[in-house]
């Protein structure tokens, strides 16, 4: 077991010992929280639901009595698939709203335009989606996946399972694809595969062409051996890649595919006959087998008046950062930003799959990793589920990372403490 390993496994065992109490923050009528996800443009695709999800929480939550005896008023904004924009409508929801938290983003490019805000307005962003690590921010909270429980799991079925020995890292061009496949290449090549039998290839937000890319695809898979594609392909660029993919004949037997951005949301718009047997690699999918998700599905179709909405990964992380966050100001007895984040660390919330996920030292969350197959009916069904893991915001594979550890707790309160110096500081957050 590594350190890091170590230092976060041995605080697990403890993390429900401490609760924190202060005052209740001065009377307002409401307690606002933002609401911060695209509503339009190329990322509106996968986070209206998202918006819509929030909205359903603090419904629910204000029916309960709401937090500390006063309703919840949800403040929503939409930055537009814009990443300055964000930043913008960040800074206006602590200012000038005075909202006590913030859910929101969905790419890393707009998770970073926020990040510098969140940290001098000193308020706190829960981010609900997957991302490349790398980062540790005493204002945010990851409850999406680290490379170590989406992407490395992933490649590692795809090796044991499906005998895959070449690998297309296909992605969207930001930040997410660029770390995560970076960190996936260090990865693959320590497991003994060869640098000549990975290929990796970026392509636009929205970009809608795939016919020549998905042919190089194609014809890096006939080599003789087992090939696969491993995708970072974000928003609305994943509906014409994937009818692409059975434009050409490609079926999951031959070159499968697996996502780490295509969820339930994702194929409700595609004919998915031609894509079953392609994966996906979730923390949650909808066909979860456990009381918690068929209740919480019961609910996300009863808010939205409809039967055929899906729910998809980043709800549940979404549900579970939520649910912290109520938890950890009921025990402070306020909103104050530094209370809050003295007493989340440990919090342990229900999650979908029937288990507790618990808000760690490093501000990420634990998470079982489930690989899934797409049905006909465009769910999916689980091949492969985990147990708990701890997400790693530094990458093991990455040599300017491998020695970091983040821990928010007191006295430390470092994000890039160096286990191999000894010191605080050298990478910043």
């Amino acid at each position: 077991m590594s350190f890091k390993s170590h230092i976060l496994s041995a605080f697990l065992a403890g993390a429900l010992a401490t609760t924190a109490f202060s005052a209740v923050n001065a009377a307002d009528d409401t307690i606002k929280v933002g609401v911060l996800h695209s509503l339009s443009g190329t990322m509106a695709i996968s986070e209206t639901t998202l918006k819509d999800a929030m909205l359903m929480l603090i419904e629910e939550q204000n029916k309960k009595g709401g937090v500390l005896g006063k309703k919840l008023e949800a403040v929503v904004v939409d930055p537009a698939s814009d990443w300055p924009l964000f930043a913008e409508k960040a800074r206006e929801l602590i200012s000038v709203d005075k909202v006590a938290a913030v859910f929101g983003c969905w790419t890393s490019s707009s998770r970073k335009s926020v990040l510098p805000v969140f940290e001098e307005l000193n308020s706190i962003l829960f981010y609900p989606v997957q991302y490349e690590g790398e980062e540790s921010s005493r204002n945010i909270f990851y409850t999406g996946a680290a490379p170590n429980q989406q992407a490395i799991p992933a490649v590692d079925y795809l090796m044991a399972n499906e005998g895959v020995e070449r690998f297309v890292l296909e992605g969207t061009d930001y930040v997410y694809p660029r770390t995560t496949n970076k960190i996936l290449e260090a990865y693959l090549i320590s497991k003994g595969v060869a640098k000549e039998d990975i290929i990796v290839n970026y392509t636009p937000f929205g970009f809608s062409d795939w016919q020549t890319e998905v042919a190089k695809i194609k014809e890096f898979g006939s080599a003789g051996k087992k090939t696969a594609v491993v995708s970072t392909i974000n928003g609305d660029a994943n509906v014409p890649f994937y009818k692409e993919l059975g434009n050409q004949g490609i079926k999951a037997t031959d070159i499968p595919v697996v996502a780490f951005s295509v969820g339930e949301e994702e194929l409700a718009g595609l004919d998915t006959k031609p894509l079953v047997g392609h994966l996906a690699a979730w923390n949650y999918f909808q066909s979860v087998d456990a009381p918690a998700n068929a209740d919480f599905i019961k609910q996300w179709h009863a808010y939205t008046k409809n039967d055929k909405r899906v729910t998809n990964d980043p709800m549940e992380a979404a549900y579970i950062g939520f649910s912290a966050w109520v938890k950890a100001v009921e025990a402070a007895g306020t909103t104050d930003t530094d209370a809050v984040l003295d007493t989340i660390i440990g919090t342990s919330v229900p999650n979908l799959s029937g288990g507790y996920s618990t808000v760690m030292p490093n501000h990420h969350i634990t998470k079982p990793v489930l690989i899934g197959e797409i049905q006909a009916d465009g769910q999916f069904e689980i091949v492969q589920q985990t147990p708990q893991v701890v997400g790693d915001e530094w990458s093991d594979f990455l040599p300017d990372s491998k020695d970091l550890i983040s821990d928010w707790r007191k006295p430390m309160s470092c994000g890039n403490f160096n286990v191999a110096t000894g010191k605080c500081g050298g990478k910043g957050s």
